[in-house]
């Protein structure tokens, strides 16, 4: 009896660690960035009483590396660095558009499953700026694909928009005398 006990034991034992066992997994997925760079990386801008610089202008899409499957489709990301250069009015930021342009001067879409290239001013700072004051914002907004062929892409177009107020700086003057005060 004690022998079949052992054996019942054993066998639970056995089919416990076995369970528990880690399964192998299938192969293990390599995605890699592949980067496509813009030239020229940096460009100086301007619309109306705002000027400003977009910078490190890059392309990125995910791709696993062995099947060459996209894994995550391709975005453009950059720095934009805007400043009011207006001497009496303050610019309100309300948002931005990025419009991709090919060789013939027509728009190229982002795909339908994906986002319009919008951008949207996020913190406080960058939602008003006075006279001379500037922001800088991170962007990173969906690429279209066929943009990546070579010599697809012509142009990228920003379009900002903003509402200005005026900003008055004014004083006043003050006449006064200045005489001596007798001291009872």
């Amino acid at each position: 009896m004690r022998a079949i006990t052992n054996l019942i034991l054993a066998t639970a034992v056995a089919a416990t660690l076995i369970g528990c066992a880690p399964k192998p997994s299938g192969p293990v997925v390599v995605v890699e960035d592949k980067l496509y760079s813009v030239t020229p990386a940096d460009i100086t801008v301007r619309a109306g009483i705002v000027s400003g610089e977009i910078t490190e202008m890059k392309v990125v899409e995910r791709i696993e590396k062995v099947s060459g499957k996209i894994e995550t489709p391709a975005r453009l990301s950059a720095k934009i660095k805007l400043k009011n250069i207006s001497a009496d009015q303050t610019v309100r930021l309300i948002g931005g558009k990025l419009i991709y342009i090919d060789a013939q001067g027509k728009t190229i879409k982002v795909e339908e499953a994906r986002t319009e290239p919008v951008i949207r001013f996020t913190s406080s700072s960058a939602v008003q700026l006075d006279p001379g004051q500037d922001t800088t914002q991170s962007i990173e907004v969906d690429f279209p694909a066929i943009a990546l062929e070579a010599k697809k892409l012509k142009d990228i177009r920003f379009e900002l928009s903003y509402v200005p107020t005026a900003f008055k700086q004014e004083s006043a003057n003050l006449s006064v005398v200045i005489g001596v005060a007798k001291v009872n």
